[in-house]
């Protein structure tokens, strides 16, 4: 059969179930979930950067060489810690408040699955092939906007743009927007320098002067919340008009 997959095959064939299990050599104690559970803990406890095959065969108390009869190296193993972490996808179809509701939701769901593990979202990014899960999860956003008067085109940018969002505002210390109101070492710095400085800066310094600085969000919420008004304010155009642009293209 050929082999439409070209170099991501394997990943392919490992993310949804189409890899024979290992034949030869004794009965195997181990499998890709297992392998890919003790990585994610490692992950999630110390950073994506401290895992590595050596470390993952020695929580096990395997050799490493145990766990290439699983995993050809880090990229799979990558590929199976992504499926793993990102669990199963939402169910949105009994949530209340029609689509606005549904994505509502959605991105709560999403945040709390990237905050339990801070690496995902990072290593989520760039050309790779997904699993059914993580696929579930686009899907379940998509779904949610069925019968807006979106095109698919739409569709997909739109929850494009809902994952960047939520991506770009998951964590304060890894934003990086806002380092005056991030971390309580770096705050009072920060004020300091726009104190002394701030004829330099007249906007940022007009902006944070007698508030409390205190987007504990990152902004996502105003963010969200924005974002959403102005999908909502395009579908209510598409209804008055009674209009629908063709499948496919944007309208001028």
């Amino acid at each position: 059969m050929e082999n439409v997959f070209g170099d991501h095959a394997d990943v392919v064939e490992l993310l949804w179930g189409l890899r024979e299990p290992p034949s030869r050599g004794p009965k195997p104690t181990l499998s890709v979930e297992r392998i890919a559970r003790v990585a994610m803990g490692i992950a999630d406890t110390d950073g994506l950067a401290a895992v590595s095959m050596q470390r993952v065969a020695g929580e096990l108390d395997v050799t490493k060489m145990a766990l290439y009869r699983y995993v050809s190296g880090k990229p799979e193993l990558l590929a199976a810690m992504i499926e793993l972490a990102a669990g199963d996808p939402p169910d949105l179809s009994g949530v209340p408040g029609g689509w606005r509701g549904k994505l509502e939701e959605f991105v709560r769901r999403l945040a709390i699955v990237w905050r339990q593990h801070p690496w995902l979202p990072w290593s989520t990014l760039g050309d790779r092939p997904m699993g059914p899960r993580e696929l579930g999860w686009i899907e379940s956003a998509i779904s949610a906007l069925a019968g807006t008067g979106l095109t698919g085109e739409e569709q997909l940018d739109a929850v494009f743009i809902l994952f960047g969002l939520i991506r770009n505002t998951q964590s304060m210390s890894t934003a990086g927007t806002q380092p005056w109101d991030a971390d309580k070492n770096v705050k009072p710095l920060m004020q300091e320098l726009l104190h002394r400085y701030g004829d330099r800066f007249p906007a940022l310094t007009a902006a944070t002067t007698g508030t409390t600085c205190s987007s504990r969000d990152n902004g996502r919420e105003f963010g969200v919340h924005r974002y959403l008004d102005g999908l909502e304010a395009l579908i209510n155009q598409r209804a008055s008009d009674g209009t629908r642009p063709e499948a496919g293209r944007k309208p001028a």
